[in-house]
């Protein structure tokens, strides 16, 4: 399985210049280490050609959140989940359906 974690830098909100520079560097710093770390387990599962895209971003109280952007196994999402948790992320939860997964 091919695992892909993408720092979304771009919020609906906008931190100051100088602390907006630094919180970039730490999600992308963070995205890293979900995809080459914590989540490396995962390439050795299914097929070769599956994927796993997972979002990271700030909500506006700064804490990092998460969501996944393609359909996966359930297992593959309680897997995340959990990891995420465990790091202390928060599932990424908008009002409206999953545009990423199709249509359900």
């Amino acid at each position: 399985m091919t695992v892909t974690v993408l720092a979304i830098l771009e919020t609906d909100f906008r931190p100051d210049l100088s602390l907006g520079k630094i919180m970039n560097e730490r999600l992308r710093i963070a995205a890293d280490d979900l995809r080459d770390i914590h989540l490396q387990a995962l390439e050795t599962v299914g097929q070769r050609n599956d994927d796993l895209v997972v979002y990271i971003s700030y909500n506006p109280k700064y804490k990092i959140r998460w969501r996944i952007v393609n359909d996966v196994p359930e297992e593959i999402e309680h897997f995340v989940g959990r990891v995420c948790g465990d790091l202390g992320y928060i599932q990424w939860k908008t009002a409206v359906m999953n545009i990423f997964k199709g249509n359900e």
